[in-house]
C-alpha cells in the first residue's frame, strides 16, 4: 500500500517535471519567433513588451514550480 502511493508520487513528480520542461522549450520558441516576427513586420514596441512580459511570467512559473518539486522531494 505505501509502496503503490510511493509511486503514484513519483509518476505525478515525474509529470509535473514533463509540464515544466515543456512550457520552458515553448515559452522560448514562442518568444524567439515572436520577437522575429515582430521586427520583421514593424510591430509596435508595446507588443514587444507584452510578449517579453508573457515570457517573464512564464519562466516565473517554471522557477517556482521546480523549486516546490524540488523541496518536496528533498522532503520525502
Amino acid at each position: 500500500m505505501i509502496m503503490a502511493r510511493d509511486e503514484q508520487q513519483e509518476r505525478a513528480h515525474a509529470r509535473q517535471v514533463r509540464l515544466v520542461a515543456i512550457v520552458l522549450v515553448a515559452t522560448m520558441v514562442l518568444w524567439m519567433f515572436l520577437s522575429w516576427a515582430g521586427g520583421f513586420y514593424g510591430w509596435p514596441t508595446r507588443f514587444a513588451f507584452l510578449i517579453d512580459f508573457a515570457a517573464l511570467a512564464a519562466f516565473a512559473w517554471a522557477l517556482i514550480v521546480t523549486f516546490r518539486l524540488w523541496r518536496a522531494r528533498r522532503n520525502n
